[in-house]
């Protein structure tokens, strides 16, 4: 019988959220991700980092670089960002100390934040791509100008599992119009 997967081996990738991880990817001429939905701050000089210092190795003969970005795609700019709640009020708690379950849109809509929280969230997702189909593709391009991404890999923090999907889908048909457009 056997093996699947036998003799292939994955492609090796360095994920960061610093310069230090990107010099260490680019030196070791090995594939970038970067973890933008986490450290957004961080982004643009990493990835610099990252392409001065690249080597080519057997792995890769040029840079290539990967950004993760926090996505959330709904109907309505009003409704993405009313889904987009449940991830920030969740990610506050983290940083405050209190992790717990995923709050709801309502929870987190009803939430009573202090100001400073309210300006934490604010923050936070001023980084974030959060809206209707047009607004969310402005959003990638406007990311990937700026970090010359070879690819995007998104991720999605809203409550339903079903308002994920359905995120994730209209990414995808953003996806292909963005890239028939770059070529």
């Amino acid at each position: 019988m056997g093996r699947p997967g036998r003799g292939s081996q994955p492609d090796v990738w360095l994920l960061g959220s610093s310069g230090y991880s990107a010099q260490v990817a680019g030196l070791l001429g090995l594939p970038f991700a970067f973890a933008h939905h986490f450290s957004p701050a961080n982004t643009l000089p990493a990835l610099a980092l990252y392409r001065q210092h690249f080597r080519p190795s057997p792995a890769l003969d040029r840079p290539y670089a990967m950004v993760a970005a926090a996505v959330v795609c709904a109907e309505t700019d009003e409704h993405a960002r009313f889904l987009a709640g449940s991830g920030a009020l969740s990610f506050l708690r983290l940083r405050a100390g209190r992790p717990g379950r995923m709050p709801s849109p309502g929870e987190a809509a009803a939430y009573p934040y202090t100001e400073l929280e309210r300006a934490f969230v604010e923050d936070r997702q001023a980084t974030q791509i959060i809206g209707a189909p047009a607004t969310v593709r402005r959003g990638i391009e406007s990311l990937l100008e700026a970090t010359a991404a070879d690819e995007l890999m998104i991720t999605t923090m809203v409550y339903d599992p079903a308002d994920r999907l359905a995120s994730f889908e209209q990414v995808a048909a953003l996806a292909r119009t963005v890239a028939g457009s770059r070529n």
